[in-house]
């Protein structure tokens, strides 16, 4: 009799634990169903918000866009040189400074400075090379911005 009632007490076990099981699987669904019971206005609801990212994802993809073509013109690299242009009189305060594109367009700032006056100078690069005759320190800013 005792082996009867050991068994017993473990399919009673075995079929309480598989009871457990389904009634929780039987839960989430009924969880997952919006609580006023209308699964059509949710699923409405969830469609909008889609839709709503797509267009946002859309509008983000073209400013992307737009951006990237803009890159290549923007400043990118930039290049400084420092020295003495009047041969120490000023211990290396002149700068020649290349700011340049991806393309290598650009220009060169050049500040000559010496113990009463400053001079400064704009040059236009394009392709790497100066529209004008730069100077040996303005060819060293373009080298150094664009890794020469």
């Amino acid at each position: 009799m005792n082996v009867a009632l050991v068994v017993a007490v473990v399919l009673a076990v075995v079929l309480a634990i598989w009871q457990t099981i389904q009634i929780q699987a039987v839960r989430r669904k009924v969880d997952a169903v919006p609580t006023d019971g209308n699964v059509v206005a949710l699923l409405r609801s969830i469609d909008e918000r889609s839709q709503l990212n797509s267009e946002t994802i859309e509008s983000v993809a073209a400013r992307v866009t737009e951006i990237e073509e803009r890159l290549p013109f923007a400043i990118s690299y930039v290049g400084v040189v420092a020295y003495d242009a009047f041969g120490n009189i000023t211990g290396n305060q002149s700068r020649s400074i290349a700011l340049l594109s991806q393309r290598g367009d650009g220009l060169v700032i050049t500040l000559l400075t010496a113990r009463s006056e400053t001079v400064f100078y704009a040059k236009e690069i394009n392709g790497g090379k100066g529209v004008e005759e730069l100077s040996p320190e303005e060819v060293a800013a373009v080298n150094r911005a664009l890794g020469r």
